[in-house]
């Protein structure tokens, strides 16, 4: 599928804001599965953009305004297109859960087997995962268990949660948004010492277009596979895939600082159609 983006963002501020320093992960990552084919960001006021990848070689885009300003435009508008990556069998037993341990001698794996800023690998998060796995004896057939678990015990509610909301409170509310949603199943995955991780992304409906979040989890001898606790399932060729990481914390699509009121209004506006 091809898709074409358009991503805006717009602050309006009471009064004037400067000397303001930004960082945006809003270009998606170009390999075997998803291709970029055009990218471009717009900034308003103007401003000189540069760029650099992280630590988990997402591209970050930075930029500052020094003068006084009111308002602030960041739009991105990309061409993507992406291939329906071949789903693992929902029957697969590729690797035996009591080898688990194993996937920790993996390049690149430590982060996604620890606590980090929203997610941690609590005695309640442990036990919730041992009951959802209960006489599950395969990685795969765990992680598949543990996505169907939060699917089913946590309900969905827009503007139930906010972007610093902790996996504690949704284990006691039972209740959050996408982000939320890997939060948990990142924790409960973690605490059985699966690797998990935290993909931003895009999600294309047919009612709805939309940034989205969803869970990455390392199977030994296969790779990291996509999964989806808002859907319960594997994720296709309508998901974008834009930045990774150990939790929300390290992939937010905006993030600054700046001087001046701290009175401001946020537009977000997302349009998403396919090109094929």
């Amino acid at each position: 599928m091809k898709w074409e983006i358009i991503h805006r963002t717009q602050f309006a501020y009471a009064g004037p804001g400067r000397d303001s320093f930004n960082e945006a992960r809003l270009q998606p990552f170009s390999d075997e599965w998803q291709t970029v084919d055009h990218f471009l960001l717009k900034i308003l006021p103007a401003a000189r953009l540069r760029h650099h990848h992280d630590f988990y070689s997402n591209t970050v885009h930075h930029f500052e305004i020094v003068e006084p300003h009111t308002m602030l435009s960041i739009e991105s508008n990309l061409r993507v297109t992406v291939k329906s990556r071949p789903a693992l069998a929902n029957d697969a037993t590729p690797w035996p859960l009591a080898r688990i341990g194993e996937a920790a001698r993996e390049p690149r794996v430590f982060d996604f087997l620890q606590d980090s800023r929203f997610v941690e690998t609590s005695p309640e998060a442990w036990r919730l995962a041992l009951d959802a796995t209960a006489d599950t004896t395969d990685t795969w057939q765990a992680a598949l268990a543990l996505m169907a678990f939060v699917h089913g015990q946590f309900k969905y509610e827009s503007y139930s949660t906010g972007v610093h909301t902790h996996m504690r409170e949704v284990l006691r509310e039972r209740r959050g948004v996408c982000q939320d949603f890997a939060h948990v199943m990142i924790g409960l995955c973690r605490a059985l010492k699966i690797p998990a991780l935290y993909v931003s992304g895009y999600l294309a409906t047919e009612t709805a277009s939309a940034t989205h979040a969803w869970v990455e989890v390392l199977i030994p001898g296969i790779g990291w596979r996509a999964l989806d606790p808002t859907h319960n399932r594997q994720p296709d060729e309508t998901y974008v895939r834009i930045a990774v990481g150990r939790d929300y914390s390290d992939v937010p699509p905006l993030a600054g600082n700046y001087k001046g009121t701290t009175e401001r209004q946020m537009q977000v506006s997302v349009s998403i159609r396919p090109l094929n």
